[in-house]
């Protein structure tokens, strides 16, 4: 009973920006505020989807996941635009400090999403949970230019489930009081965790609504999810309580990883080292950012009939350019025969620590490593382009990262 007390007196919100990436663009092009917008991949570079869409595109029926021709023949004057990952990074820090004027608990979930625990924060405003969530929703508006949804409720999960219901720039508040009567009628897929396998699965024994599932054996629920299940139901009965991180504690990520989509059919040994040195470079800043060594490297090559080879190994810790193309190249040449054109690399570091163990010699200059460097100046100076005989391999706007 004292846990039961204690969850309904939290306060969480969950910040959602709306159609953050089509956002952003519209914003640094004003003349497309009022046109439908859509941020895609490349059809030529065979990463035709659309990936994010303003709410104009959405009411023509344009929805994440359509290729760009299913788009726009629904929305034939669609504008669709190439991605800019490092900026809306950039933008989603800077929404996280203005998260923390109110928090120390702030917890993303992905770029454009926050958890924030502001229990106690009512007392010293003098203001209701739904009456802060307004104010971050109006200062975002006028600071950042950008709407966002937030849901308010005494849990991560109907926090979250609360900026889904009702959007663009509203706020939803989900009670302890009424949490039952507003979201047991929902479909199930409405809540985090529960995506198209599972949900396909238990509409097949005509579990639909959220209200279906939790009456559902807990034995049945072990069966078929594990733990996972068996928490998810606790979660949606307000019987568990998932605190937010302090975002000054969040712990550093178990991998890092950085893939393309190739712009064409590339076969030589040449070539695919090039590319495996682009993404040695991208996966070598962001260690380098966490301040982490890479201990297990995996490589991933898809062909052009889209077959998959994978290898991991175990690799002395490093989180140098160089050591990390040596590596991964060794471990392309194991499981690739470069007689077959390739459609797509992803290299991967994981078993990932914050200490390096290594002995250097004074005399062996091939201990140089210039990693740390060269990330600086392309943070300072921004990204120094890819000589053309490799950048023409590169699909920029298929570039993807975990």
């Amino acid at each position: 009973m004292e846990e039961t007390n204690q969850i309904k007196d939290k306060v969480i919100l969950h910040s959602d920006v709306n159609n953050f990436f089509a956002s952003f663009e519209c914003l640094n092009n004003p003349n497309l505020k009022d046109k439908p917008v859509a941020v895609t991949g490349d059809p030529k570079k065979r990463n035709g989807i659309i990936l994010a869409k303003n709410e104009i595109a959405k009411k023509y029926g344009v929805k994440t996941g359509q290729t760009i021709g299913e788009a726009k023949a629904l929305c034939p004057q669609l504008v669709c635009l190439p991605p800019h990952y490092d900026l809306y990074e950039e933008i989603s820090g800077a929404l996280a400090n203005f998260y923390l004027q109110y928090t120390n608990f702030v917890e993303p979930l992905g770029l454009d999403e926050c958890w924030l625990d502001i229990t106690g924060c009512e007392k010293y405003l003098h203001k209701t949970g739904k009456e802060i969530a307004d104010e971050i929703r109006e200062k975002i508006k006028k600071e950042f230019n950008l709407t966002v949804s937030v849901g308010v409720s005494f849990s991560k999960i109907f926090a979250k489930l609360g900026s889904d219901l009702r959007k663009p720039d509203y706020t939803t508040e989900i009670s302890f009081k009424d949490y039952k009567k507003i979201t047991y009628d929902l479909p199930l897929n409405s809540i985090i965790g529960i995506g198209r396998r599972l949900e396909k699965r238990f509409k097949a024994i005509d579990v639909n609504t959220i209200g279906d599932f939790v009456q559902l054996d807990d034995q049945f629920l072990k069966n078929n999810m594990g733990i996972v299940g068996l928490n998810l139901k606790q979660d949606l009965t307000a019987k568990r309580f998932v605190p937010v991180l302090d975002y000054y504690k969040l712990p550093p990520p178990k991998s890092i990883g950085n893939g393309t989509t190739t712009t064409k059919d590339i076969v030589t040994k040449k070539d695919i080292e090039k590319v495996i040195y682009f993404l040695a470079e991208k996966v070598s800043a962001r260690l380098i950012n966490h301040k982490l060594f890479a201990n297990t490297l995996s490589i991933t090559i898809k062909n052009k009939n889209l077959k998959t080879f994978h290898k991991s190994t175990k690799i002395p810790p490093t989180n140098s350019i160089k050591n990390l193309t040596k590596y991964a190249i060794d471990i392309a040449d194991k499981i690739w025969k470069y007689d077959y054109p390739v459609r797509a690399i992803r290299l991967r570091a994981s078993s990932l620590s914050s200490s390096l163990v290594k002995q250097l010699s004074f005399f062996d200059d091939n201990n140089k490593d210039f990693s740390n460097v060269l990330n600086d100046i392309n943070k300072k100076y921004g990204k120094i382009e890819l000589a053309s005989d490799m950048a023409k391999y590169i699909n920029k706007s298929s570039h993807s990262q975990e």
